[in-house]
């Protein structure tokens, strides 16, 4: 077949035979699709909101779980638009953007010129095929007042282990943004059964294939979850801040480590397929465009005057976990002096925000605990040494910063837990004297193990030996942020179960600080 570049005048009909997609050609600059199935079953997301626009997305697929996903190997030209209403009689804003093979169809728009604080619908359109509308909402403008914020914290979604009914509720709270805090897909084979803390139990769901490892691949399983209708709805409910944890990639991996002693130059090929195919299905900027196996993830933005938030990446620049990663543990690599999680660059550049910043709260949107939660029953000390516990000399730098340059209102909001946890942060958790630091919120899963319960056994223990930690919880869900300038809320959603679409949602328990009080209370 000859490359769909040069174009006949007589509208020749150019089939692909892929996907029942047929490219009728004119006089336009690339061929206008004629489609036998939807291209957009994956849906449509928006990401990273600013004063002015946001980041809108989708990405074609007519046959999303197939080799090459229904589509030709050509670029297709794809139409978007954003109005001010949901009938879109208002449209203030559209364009035309191209879907390319070499990014699996993706298109990423950075909408601009709309105005800051409101709400906006937008849409795409490929020949005469039309997807949902998205919602988004643009940020305030920069250092404007902002007198309430109400957003959502989520991830841990592992498809095979419960159902998205979270997602599905929080897209009905219509939030002002969304952090997804990573493991958006988990990397891997299909299983039919897991271990939980009940012993085996049965998914109510599977994976597709093998553990992902190539380009390919990494597309497929974000295909199979993208699929889902309550992602979706929760993608367009509302714009998203996306970062990653480790399961976009392999389970605990950091920098160019993954967990089975594979060579650093042949993980690098696995992370160069698994970060080409996160850009692909994130709404994020080109800034964060993948160069080889790395891909700038850490960013920085403000709500108004209310809010500054750095979204991190504790995993790119991190150093090994010490102790070879046991569990409930500790030993002399604790203490290592060498040791990074933020690594350097990205650590200045975090403090240098977090010096200049004028909004009343500063946010760290990140992945691991911070909390130095003692995990190990008995009189010896142990730690989960893939969080921040596991590196205590760039905890104690991070928290001596936040301390000795009277940085206050500090909220840290963290997932990867499969828990909630409410807490307060000290330089050292086992002597926490005189005022917290900060204050740290842990999001538990969407569905990652399972339905869960109220509180394990090892939960009941952690609250007794960590006087710092105010509130655990095991259940799945989300958590919800009510903020205003004089107190910050958050709401901790639990559904009674995944296992099933019908799950019942409660808030389990919400907690507050006060502005200017880093103490976390029960409200």
């Amino acid at each position: 077949m000859r490359p769909f570049t040069a174009l006949s005048r007589r509208g020749l009909m150019l089939s692909m035979g892929l996907g029942g997609v047929t490219l009728a050609a004119g006089r336009q600059a690339l061929a206008q699709p004629v489609w036998a199935e939807s291209p957009f079953q994956l849906g449509v997301a928006s990401g990273d909101p600013l004063p002015d626009g946001f980041v809108i997305w989708t990405r074609l697929a007519p046959r999303p779980l197939e080799m090459g996903h229904g589509m030709p190997s050509a670029p297709v030209p794809v139409n978007w638009e954003v109005a001010a209403d949901t009938g879109f009689s208002d449209v203030v804003a559209r364009g035309e953007a191209v879907a390319r093979p070499e990014l699996a169809h993706s298109v990423h728009v950075e909408v601009e010129g709309l105005q800051p604080g409101r709400e906006y619908f937008y849409r795409f359109t490929s020949g005469r095929e039309r997807s949902a509308p998205g919602r988004a909402v643009t940020a305030p403008a920069a250092a404007g007042a902002v007198a309430r914020a109400r957003f959502g914290v989520l991830g841990c979604q592992a498809y095979e282990q419960g159902f998205y009914t979270a997602h599905r509720r929080a897209a009905e709270e219509r939030l002002d943004f969304i952090y997804c805090y990573g493991d958006y897909i988990y990397e891997g084979r299909g299983n039919r059964t897991y271990t939980g803390s009940g012993g085996t139990i049965e998914n109510p769901r599977q994976h597709m294939g093998g553990e992902v490892y190539s380009l390919d691949d990494y597309r497929r399983r974000y295909a199979q979850y993208k699929l889902d209708t309550d992602l979706q709805a929760s993608h367009a409910s509302t714009a998203w801040f996306c970062t990653w944890d480790d399961h976009e990639i392999d389970n605990n991996w950091v920098s160019a480590l993954d967990q089975d002693g594979t060579p650093p130059e042949v993980f690098m090929l696995r992370q160069q397929a698994a970060m080409q195919a996160w850009y692909e299905n994130m709404p994020v900027r080109r800034s964060a465009f993948p160069r080889g196996a790395s891909l700038q993830l850490y960013r920085h933005t403000t709500w108004g005057d209310l809010l500054d938030l750095n979204l991190l990446d504790t995993r790119q620049y991190r150093s090994d976990q010490p102790c070879e990663d046991r569990w409930a543990t500790t030993c002399e690599g604790v203490q290592a002096r060498e040791a990074q999680v933020l690594g350097e660059a990205q650590e200045q550049w975090l403090y240098r925000n977090l010096e200049a910043a004028d909004a009343r709260w500063k946010v760290l949107a990140q992945q691991i605990m911070v909390m130095d939660l003692d995990r190990r029953a008995g009189p010896e000390i142990g730690h989960n040494l893939d969080t921040w516990a596991g590196y205590a000399i760039p905890r104690r730098r991070l928290l001596e910063r936040l301390r000795d340059r009277g940085i206050q209102n500090t909220v840290v909001l963290t997932g990867d837990e499969h828990q909630n946890y409410a807490g307060e942060l000290y330089l050292d958790g086992r002597n926490p004297e005189g005022a917290p630091v900060a204050s740290e919120f842990v999001a538990t899963s969407i569905s990652s193990s399972g339905d869960g319960q109220d509180q394990r056994a090892d939960g009941r223990r952690y609250l007794e030996d960590n006087p710092f930690l105010k509130f655990n919880n095991a259940q799945r869900g989300y958590v919800v942020c009510d903020v205003t300038p004089e107190v910050w809320r958050t709401e901790f959603k639990v559904l009674d179960k995944v296992s099933d679409k019908d799950g019942a949602l409660s808030t389990r328990a919400t907690y507050a600080i006060q502005s200017g009080d880093a103490r976390v209370m029960a409200a």
